[in-house]
């Protein structure tokens, strides 16, 4: 007959939090909202005219660019300050 060993955890007193967890709050929502519709505004302005119009050409990927390299990356690293504080203090 085989022994069964159970294996111990051990908790600590410190929880800490889950790197896979999403911090989003409001805000983070409300850029993310405006990078979408920066970049709706931007594929609509890049198909009005023809292919070389300045809209085309100059406008749309200006739009493009400000949705795609800035807001987006704003939307998803924004926290408030406040809250990783909050978050240190309880950590020590």
């Amino acid at each position: 007959m085989a022994k069964v060993v159970k294996k111990s955890t051990v908790k600590s007193s410190k929880k800490l939090p889950s790197p896979f967890f999403i911090y989003w709050d409001r805000e983070n929502y409300i850029l993310l909202i405006i990078g979408l519709a920066l970049l709706i505004i931007g594929y609509f302005v890049m198909s009005i005219g023809n292919w070389n119009s300045t809209a085309s050409l100059v406008y749309s990927p200006i739009i493009l660019f400000i949705a795609y390299i800035i807001v987006f990356p704003i939307a998803i690293l924004y926290r408030k300050k406040r809250k990783v504080e909050e978050e240190n203090k309880e950590l020590q």
